[in-house]
């Protein structure tokens, strides 16, 4: 049994040769790096592991880059493994990119594969997780092909694409979700300077789901990265054009590990003098003031976009104007940084007793995104009509009439696998 802090894996390779980590993409197994695998091990001790959930996995599932790098880390060490090389593909870039970042001492190298220091928006991620909770794991496993392969590859291989389809299809849906959040809250673009390891990025020429530009905006945040563009291949890179891979790796680890491997340890860091006790005092207590003002804001936006989702918020802040600016600053700072922070309830229980008091209330444009609020809070469409039918008999049976008219709508928008929130968004209201 795998171990919840841990993540399950295998290893090939001469056991004592360097150590080469290979990340897999999200609703994969660590076999869609198969076929790297008989060139890699003629020189690596390469290691694949399994995202939890996914494949034989357990499913221990973690809901954050951080949380999957400390995961595989405590893997390593349970192997006695201190240094290696990493590549990763898509989420698994992600967490390269977190492994560089936290533990550089460990890491000699890196490759990112079909990777972004920002993948796609947070509401999209969010989306596909009420998707999923609504409809299960199927439709976005029937949209997998168009996502991963080129038409043409996806043609030509049709065996490959089922394989391809069962994976996602035998993943554990919460741990899909997991994996979902972890993507929505990963945003490495003021970071990616602190990356000092060699690193070289790869994409598909023709990858819609991580385009090209993204893996140029890698490029330009990583000090001395390289780009490597690969014709014919969409976001499944290893998959589709494993030659090419395979290549691009065993060039790039070869000639960076080395120098890696043998560079002198990171300096101590430079502590500066502390300035004299009175200053100090005072400076602190300003700083503290003004942190716990932002702090509280910062928070409250942060919160604020993770329920109600980027667009309604933007709307919302674009709209403000010398007259209401003052509104939208103490509705983020109190009501998402104060209130909705706090620990007595999670955002699901929130959720159901903010909808109640919507009903009770009339407040039925509040209440449209609300709903998709909810939703994004892990509430099920049938947890929510439960909700409403229990306003029926406390709120009244009109309110709950017109409550479940405005949810009935939503929730057909929301857990349509097809994305229509667009048309839909564009015309609701601005609310808090």
């Amino acid at each position: 049994m795998t171990p919840a802090k841990t993540l399950q894996h295998r290893t090939d390779g001469p056991d004592d040769a360097p150590v080469l980590v290979l990340g897999p993409a999200l609703g994969t197994t660590w076999h869609m790096w198969d076929r790297q695998i008989p060139e890699l091990t003629r020189n690596w001790r390469v290691l694949r592991f399994d995202l939890p959930g996914h494949g034989g996995s357990p499913a221990y599932s973690a809901d954050s880059a951080s949380a999957l790098a400390d995961r595989l880390l405590a893997t390593l060490d349970t192997l006695g493994i201190e240094r290696f090389g990493y590549a990763g593909c898509s989420i698994g870039g992600a967490i390269g990119i977190q492994l560089a970042l936290a533990a550089p001492q460990r890491v000699t190298s890196l490759a990112l594969v079909s990777s972004s220091p920002r993948f796609s928006t947070p509401d999209t991620w969010r989306q596909r997780g009420v998707v999923i909770r609504t409809n299960g794991l199927d439709p976005i496993a029937r949209t997998t092909p168009e996502r991963w392969f080129t038409t043409g590859f996806a043609a030509a291989q049709p065996a490959i694409v089922e394989w391809a389809v069962q994976m996602v299809r035998t993943t554990d849906p919460g741990c899909y979700i997991a994996a979902c959040e972890a993507l929505a809250s990963f945003d490495a673009k003021g970071a990616l300077g602190g990356i000092g390891v060699p690193t070289l990025v790869v994409a598909g020429a023709e990858d819609e789901a991580t385009p090209p530009a993204e893996a140029r905006a890698l490029v330009a945040g990583i000090p001395d990265a390289r780009l490597a563009i690969v014709p014919g291949a969409s976001h499944l890179t290893p998959v589709e054009q494993p030659g090419a891979v395979t290549d691009l790796l065993i060039r790039h680890f070869t000639t960076t590990w080395q120098e890696s491997a043998a560079g002198p340890p990171a300096p101590a860091p430079v502590i500066a003098p502390a300035p004299q006790q009175a200053s100090a005092v005072a400076e602190l207590e300003s700083a503290e003031r003004a942190a716990l003002r932002t702090d509280a804001f910062d928070v409250g936006m942060k919160v604020r976009r993770e329920v109600l989702g980027d667009a309604h918020v933007d709307r919302a802040t674009e709209a403000a104007d010398e007259f209401t600016e003052d509104f939208q600053h103490l509705v983020t700072r109190y009501v998402w940084g104060e209130v909705w922070t706090r620990t007595g309830l999670d955002r699901r229980m929130r959720s159901v007793i903010t909808l109640t008091a919507l009903v009770a209330g009339g407040h039925h444009d509040e209440l449209v995104f609300h709903t998709r609020a909810a939703l994004r809070n892990g509430l099920t469409p049938d947890e929510i009509k439960e909700v409403l039918l229990q306003t029926a008999v406390y709120c009244g049976v009109p309110a709950a009439n017109a409550a479940f008219t405005v949810a009935q709508r939503v929730i057909r928008e929301e857990t349509t696998p097809e994305d229509r929130r667009g048309a839909a968004e564009d015309n609701e209201p601005h609310g808090n």
